[in-house]
């Protein structure tokens, strides 16, 4: 086995946030030479936004990380030329940390499996450099990925295809699940990478049996120091390991042995031992509910005082639901989760317009149907003859400041002046 010197790094979500700012700082720094970064565009190199992805991984660095990097362009096989295939690859060679994000993990495999690609990023890492795969790229480096569009979205049977399996190079036989306990889906279940707990249990049985699942977190990331024969969970989240069923949790701040991850026994946990920040510095990893269990509870605030007739909480819930969304675009949120959270805001404001345009719009609306009702059982009453009733029923509606007036095209109502004086007519004779 080549020497283990360098770091794996997996991450739930998150990669260009501010929870993993001190991460990538910890990752990049206590080098003797500049560290030189690069980011691999392939998982969304089908998407017509991959030139954004990139420029924005290459600003969130230079501005928060406080590091440059560059951008090893492979979008696809089929339309990035020999040239610019070597290029990337060259990048890659040369580089001491390699960020590879978004996009769909089979696409990812099935464009750079054929390629050096995995060869050089083993490699690499052997010679003491650092992989973060995160997200969709956090998939691809197990032995299996998760073909999350294809289920999830198109309604593909569950299968899993063959992965990168750079993981598997230094001894570790899993899948990698990110997202894990996502919750996007509201009403329905969307752990496990937008599985749900039933579909990913099935998907679970037609792996190996010596094949474990290490699952990740929203915001969460699990550090892999193949020097040091260690894993420490950073960020805000947990990492599970399932194996044969059984599974074991460890939180934000827990170090474990590489061989746990290899199939061992987990044995103690270790918490680490970096210096405490100073108040005046940014604590990123800070305990906070998340993005979007804060979008939820509002969401069902606005449903709630719906419900209740209570004008204030579904404005309330509103505001607050946009000041959420906004700040969580200061807080680098990731942006697929900022564009869902305004699709739900949109849509709720839509449920209110709906809602208000069915509320009638005048007292004499949410009266019309009641005194519709009491003037034909007046017209029946007057052709019967039964004057005395209708005389009584007419009083009732005038007492209740309702004037009933009787023409040769039937009953007229209106409200007294003063209470409403829209005029409805009646279909009682």
């Amino acid at each position: 086995m080549p020497s283990k010197k360098g770091k794996i790094v997996l991450m739930g979500s998150g990669e260009l946030t501010a929870t993993m700012v001190e991460v990538h700082k910890d990752l990049l720094g206590g080098r003797t030479a500049p560290p030189h970064a690069v980011f691999l565009d392939t998982p969304a190199g089908f998407q017509l936004n991959v030139d954004e992805l990139s420029r924005r991984a290459v600003e969130y660095f230079r501005v928060h990380v406080q590091q440059p990097m560059s951008v090893a362009s492979f979008k696809s096989s089929e339309t990035t030329t020999p040239y610019e295939a070597e290029q990337a690859f060259h990048a890659l060679r040369q580089a001491d940390f390699v960020l590879i994000g978004p996009g769909s993990p089979t696409y990812a495999v099935r464009q750079l499996q054929p390629t050096p690609v995995p060869e050089i990023l083993r490699q690499r890492i052997a010679d003491g450099a650092c992989l973060v795969a995160a997200s969709a790229a956090a998939l691809t480096v197990g032995c299996f990925t998760l073909p999350v569009y294809e289920i999830y979205k198109v309604g593909a049977e569950l299968y899993w295809v063959e992965g990168m399996n750079i993981l598997g190079h230094f001894g570790f036989n899993l899948v990698v699940i990110p997202h894990w306990n996502n919750a996007e889906g509201g009403t329905h279940d969307t752990r496990f990478c937008y599985m749900g707990k039933p579909r990913f249990r099935k998907l679970e049985a037609l792996l190996p049996r010596d094949v474990g699942i290490l699952g990740l977190d929203e915001h969460t990331a699990c550090l892999l120091d193949l020097a040091a024969e260690e894993a420490e969970i950073r960020g805000i989240g947990r990492m599970t390991l399932r194996r044969r069923g059984a599974e074991v949790v460890f939180e934000k701040g827990d170090r474990l042995a590489l061989e746990v991850l290899r199939g061992g026994d987990p044995g103690p946990r270790r918490k680490p031992s970096r210096p405490r920040r100073t108040p005046s510095e940014p604590n990123s990893e800070a305990t906070r509910d998340s993005f979007w269990n804060r979008v939820h509870a509002l969401e069902a605030r606005f449903h709630t005082g719906l419900e209740q007739h209570d004008p204030q909480a579904p404005t309330n819930a509103l505001l607050e639901l946009d000041r959420t969304i906004w700040q969580a675009q200061q807080d680098l949120e990731s942006a697929e989760f900022i564009s869902q959270a305004r699709d739900l805001l949109r849509e709720l404001i839509v449920h209110l317009g709906v809602r208000i345009a069915s509320v009638p719009r005048t007292q004499a609306d949410c009266l019309g149907p009641l005194v519709e009702d009491l003037l034909a059982l007046r017209a029946q009453f007057r052709q019967k003859k039964l004057w005395q009733e209708a005389d009584a029923l007419r009083a009732s509606l005038q007492r209740a400041k309702i004037i009933v007036e009787d023409t040769a095209d039937g009953s007229r109502w209106r409200l007294e002046a003063g209470t409403g004086d829209r005029k409805i007519e009646g279909n009682a004779q």
